[in-house]
Parts: C-alpha cells; structure tokens; sequence
C-alpha cells in the first residue's frame, strides 16, 4: 500500500517537472519567435529602402521600378528560395516610404507586429 502512494507522488512530482520544462521551451520559442520577427522587420526596412535608393540614384523619382522589383525578385527567389515575390518586394518597398524614419516607427509595440499586420498598415 506504501509503494502505491509514494509512485504517486512520483508521478505527480514527474507531471510538474514536465510540466515546468515543458513551460520553459513555450517561452524560449516565443522569445525567439518575436527576436526574428523583430530582426526581419528591420531587414525588410532596410531592403525597402535600398530599392528606393536604387531606383532613384538620388533624384526625386524612379525611373526603372518595375524592372529593378522583377530582377531582384527573380535573384532573391533563385538564390534564398521562397518569400521574394514580386508583390511582397512592392510591400517592402511600400513599408519604407510609409515609414521612412525606423527609429520613430520602431517601438515595443511594433516588435509585436507580423510582417502581415505590417503589410496591411501599408496598404492604408
């Protein structure tokens, strides 16, 4: 009868014990979910704003927008592979010019953002 209660003990304690690791890993995956959302939301902001350098080469307007998206979309697509459509390089390029100062548009709130979220602010 003292072994039954004791291996229930046992397993209670191994529940909490997986239980707490189990916890653990939630939370280092969200943290690490929300360190590379963060760190892709700058990069998208950062390749936004060098096709806009590059299709202006410091004038006022582009001149050759369309092909610059098409090549590079075709280079990133061949060479990293899938997420550099045509549309989502339009998007990237939308985000910097609606936000063309990161430091103001960055702040704790905007690190909760998706790309997706993001996406739809632009399209306002």
């Amino acid at each position: 009868m003292q072994k039954i209660i004791v291996m229930s003990e046992l397993s209670k304690n191994e529940n909490m014990f997986y239980s707490e690791i189990n916890e653990l890993l939630k939370q280092a995956r969200k943290s690490v979910y929300k360190t590379v959302n963060t760190i892709m939301v700058q990069t998208y902001w950062q390749i936004g704003k060098r096709i806009i350098e590059q299709e202006q080469h410091g004038q006022n307007r582009a001149n050759y927008g369309d092909y610059l998206i098409t090549n590079l979309s075709r280079y990133l697509s061949d060479t990293i592979g899938k997420g550099f459509s045509e549309a989502n390089l339009w998007n990237v390029r939308q985000f910097y010019l609606v936000f063309p100062d990161f430091n103001q548009f960055s702040t704790q709130c905007v690190e909760n953002l998706t790309w997706t979220n993001i996406r739809l602010i632009n399209q306002w």
